[in-house]
């Protein structure tokens, strides 16, 4: 942020841009991730645990299906809707909302448990309460972090958020495995309950800021919905990388997942090798959202679309390369190249977008996540038992078209 030019008659020097602080020195992004974190530590009780009960009870992995779309339906139906009302009243109190709502149900899971009485439709009840929150809270978390830091810290600051989240999902399972495992499931969901506190807690000490104007007429949730759309298809270099985001969903998702469990099964026919993969990619991710968060650049729309060029062109070799460690190293890179990625398109359209608007346009960025994956995972688990090769190849071509596409647009190369 530039320091304001002297208003007396005389010229006089312009001040150095006061260069601003990381994030992690803003007491208040500081205290809302602090929270956000010992929250989302609790929420992977809730991830082992959630399936492990569900198959005790019926040991039906179809059920364990079901319950998943009782949380991916409603979720991706009202996501939009999530957005518009993100726009129309402070983030802050729909988070609160949102995590007090999680509380009750998770808890009230983990109490039921505990006194033996839960049955399979409290678990289709508490997936389908969450799939709900998370189209309300996850379009407001942009928003949130929007009021929190200056536009010139986000990518420091979504570097921090989306490491941290990973690290959690790296890190926290398997104590959350020992705890199930000595005390029982219930005490997973209880955890996970209490963890809803500290979100809630550093939410209320933080300031109330809300995007629309005081006193200015707000339109109806279906009109505000059509405007967020139409920001997005009206303006070029975001929709042209939300159509770069949309493709890395739905070409890399499934046959990262699909595909590299069916190669783990072929070639080494144990779950050990499956799992060294899996963790290359999330240990490359991690790297890339760090490198991220520390390099600054001019051209940043160039290095996006590069990057996603070079992820396309490594995706399309992976089925043909022989060995465990040889994969895995090209996984680590391919893990680099999207975290990185995905960090700076994050803090990109946040810096771009309208505050008065910028719930609605992360909504239809997530929707094109989430709303593609189911489609991505039944596409890979066709095309892998047709040739897994193949499968990587027209993966790595779809990626590597859609950067091409993404370079020719000037708007998206005079990305800064």
């Amino acid at each position: 942020m530039a320091t304001m030019p002297s208003a007396t008659l005389q010229p006089t020097p312009q001040p150095a841009p006061q260069k601003l602080p990381h994030p992690l020195k803003t007491r208040n992004f500081v205290l809302w991730w602090t929270g956000a974190t010992l929250s989302l530590l609790g929420d992977q009780f809730y991830v082992v645990a959630l399936p492990w009960v569900v198959l005790q009870l019926t040991g039906s992995a179809v059920t364990m299906g079901m319950v998943s779309m009782c949380a991916g339906v409603p979720r991706a139906v009202l996501m939009l809707m999530g957005g518009a009302v993100a726009d129309r009243m402070s983030p802050r109190k729909l988070m609160m909302i949102t995590a007090a709502s999680r509380a009750i149900l998770v808890g009230a899971i983990g109490c039921l448990l505990w006194a033996g009485h839960l049955a399979i439709w409290h678990m289709y009840l508490l997936a389908t309460g969450f799939g709900i929150a998370d189209a309300f809270a996850m379009p407001s978390a942009p928003a949130m972090m929007r009021s929190l830091v200056e536009p010139q810290q986000l990518p420091a600051a979504t570097s921090v958020w989306q490491s941290t989240a990973l690290l959690a999902s790296v890190a926290a399972p398997s104590p959350a495995g020992v705890i199930m495992k000595s005390l029982g499931a219930a005490w997973a969901f209880l955890l996970d309950s209490f963890s809803f506190l500290f979100l809630i807690g550093a939410l209320w000490k933080l300031p109330d800021i809300t995007a629309a104007k005081p006193g200015a007429p707000k339109p109806g949730v279906l009109k505000s919905i059509k405007e967020g759309l139409s920001y997005v298809v009206n303006d070029r270099p975001l929709r042209a990388l939300l159509l770069v985001a949309a493709v890395l969903n739905l070409f890399l998702a499934g046959p990262l997942s699909i595909g590299l469990a069916y190669m783990a099964k072929k070639r080494f026919s144990s779950p050990v090798s499956f799992g060294v993969w899996i963790s290359s990619v999330a240990a490359g991710t991690l790297a890339g959202m760090l490198l991220a968060g520390v390099i600054r650049m001019k051209r940043r729309g160039l290095a996006m679309v590069g990057a996603t060029g070079v992820l396309g062109l490594i995706t399309s070799i992976v089925g043909f390369i022989p060995g465990l460690v040889p994969v895995a190293a090209l996984l680590s890179v391919m893990g680099c190249l999207s975290g990185f990625t995905n960090v700076q398109i994050q803090a990109w359209f946040q810096q771009r977008v309208d505050r008065t608007i910028l719930g609605r346009v992360a909504s239809v960025m997530m929707l094109s996540a989430f709303g593609l994956m189911p489609l991505s995972m039944a596409g890979a688990g066709m095309a892998v038992s047709w040739s897994v090769q193949g499968m990587f190849m027209i993966a790595g071509a779809a990626v590597a078209m859609v950067s091409l596409f993404g370079a020719t647009q000037k708007d998206v190369r005079a990305i800064e």
